[in-house]
């Protein structure tokens, strides 16, 4: 899923470094997420059980999430999942898909999708009642995912935004019917910079606060926290550490400079500071940009829980 970005390339080699660089295509449809079955037999929810406190529990539900995603998600996956069960001792499940665009958890694609029936969206709202299903999608603006039929961010700029605008109205639509009278509040997660395409990434995000705005649901701003303050989308790969980040340790990785790495060296897009794999998997080490992302994440679930 990772190839170097390099702004400026000829448009033949950016659409191979898009390709490679979010997804993992080869591998994607291999690639099985966690299990997405109730959560309850996990070793994850069996501490919390044992380790909660029981006037904390009574006090307050612990809230149900649901994270959908593309590779982004998937390399995030088990620190937001940490996250929300430290600080909301949060019943936590995830299924993130690398390669994927929103039409690949919409019910009705299964024919030409990366997400199999029993982990579209609605599919697993209906099975595991959330209250909060979080949705972290990048965008992917490749001819790769079948069912975007072909439409490209390149090739087809507007045509590429209407059908990411109506796939977005879709997810919400078959994900708040799946809930019932339960209907779990979408966090949209907003995405960081993107190095090659800057503008693209500012028109999804802000199709992503239209329709939360439209539909009563949340937004996650998480690329701002990778972003310099100066300019929110400007890409780089250091930003000043954080105080949370100098006062535990390994989170400011140049300490001597006061700044911290977001990206790999070889990785312009995700925020895993391993290098690649064959096939996605959760990041491996400890990367502050994932922190950063799930931090931002877990307040925003928090703030709305209280």
């Amino acid at each position: 899923m990772r190839k170097p970005w390099i702004v400026g390339v000829a448009g033949a080699v950016l659409a191979a470094l898009l390709l490679g660089a979010c997804g993992d295509p080869e591998s994607a449809p291999e690639e099985a997420p966690p299990s997405a079955a109730a959560p309850d037999p996990s070793p994850t929810t069996r501490q919390r059980a044992a380790t909660a406190s029981p006037d904390a529990r009574a006090a307050k539900p612990a809230p149900v999430v649901l994270y959908l995603g593309d590779s982004l998600a998937m390399e995030n996956q088990k620190v937001l999942g940490a996250s929300l069960e430290a600080d909301l001792d949060a019943r936590y499940t995830s299924a993130p898909y690398s390669g994927t665009t929103l039409c690949d958890y919409l019910e009705g694609t299964a024919d030409r999708s990366l997400v199999p029936t029993k982990d579209k969206a609605a599919a697993l709202v209906r099975r595991l009642s959330p209250d909060y299903v979080v949705l972290q999608f990048w965008g992917n603006a490749w001819d790769y995912t079948p069912c975007m039929d072909g439409i490209t961010y390149d090739k087809a700029r507007a045509k590429y935004f209407e059908r990411y605008t109506a796939a977005a109205s879709q997810l919400t639509e078959q994900i708040a019917n799946a809930g019932g009278t339960h209907r779990p509040k979408i966090v949209w997660v907003l995405q960081g910079p993107d190095p090659i395409t800057p503008d693209r990434v500012r028109r999804v995000n802000a199709l992503y606060e239209k329709q939360a705005k439209a539909s009563g649901d949340l937004v996650a701003d998480a690329g701002r926290a990778v972003s310099p303050g100066s300019d929110r989308y400007a890409w780089t790969q250091y930003l000043p550490c954080t105080a949370y980040e100098r006062e535990h340790d390994g989170y400011c990785t140049q300490p001597g400079q006061d700044r911290t790495a977001l990206h790999h060296d070889e990785d312009y897009l995700h925020f895993c500071l391993a290098p690649t794999t064959s096939k996605p998997k959760p990041c491996p080490v400890l990367s502050p940009g994932i922190t950063r992302i799930a931090r931002e994440i877990t307040r925003v679930i928090s703030e709305a829980s209280t």
